[in-house]
């Protein structure tokens, strides 16, 4: 009978995740982090919409402090029923009363189409219930988005309703005029 000489493998530790380096930084966040003494009514009364894209600081580009905004964010920033439903509670509940849509220049969702969703049923077998809201003119769909908000009757202040369209090599915002 023979014995090894080397002892059972020690378990290795799992690879650290990209989670585990945000919880990390949380901590470190945590550990100097005092109260404001907030409440969760923005300072400026404002809510922005703006797309998900990574590439958007919208705190830094827009000049905003913790506090002073609602930012609500998806794929496209396109003004979808979800969307909606924060703005109405953003409105109705905490006080905001105007609205800054923001999308950008080369944008995914300019490169997708409602395609997307049976992609996703033939690979799942279940079809989505939402829609991909894809674009091919971000200026066209910030105008959408602006009238699905001016028009919405879940909404109480539709007065100051502003569209943008950042460009992601200047830094600079353009706006788009409704039709």
């Amino acid at each position: 009978m023979s014995t090894s000489a080397h002892s059972p493998a020690e378990p290795s530790a799992p690879a650290a995740t990209v989670t585990d380096r945000l919880v990390e930084a949380n901590s470190k966040y945590a550990s100097e982090f005092t109260d404001p003494g907030m409440d969760a009514k923005p300072v400026l009364q404002v809510a922005v919409v703006a797309c998900m894209d990574a590439r958007l600081d919208l705190h830094k580009a827009l000049g905003l402090a913790l506090g002073d905004c609602h930012t609500i964010r998806n794929a496209g920033g396109v003004v979808t029923d979800d969307v909606i439903r924060s703005l109405a509670i953003s409105q109705r509940a905490l006080g905001t009363r105007s609205i800054v849509l923001i999308h950008h220049t080369t944008c995914g969702m300019e490169s997708i189409t409602e395609d997307f969703r049976q992609e996703l049923e033939r690979e799942v077998g279940q079809r989505p219930s939402w829609a991909v809201e894809a674009y091919t003119d971000a200026d066209q769909d910030v105008r959408q988005s602006m009238q699905r908000v001016r028009t919405s009757p879940f909404l109480k202040h539709t007065d100051d309703v502003r569209g943008f369209v950042f460009d992601v090599t200047t830094g600079k915002l353009r706006e788009v005029l409704p039709a």
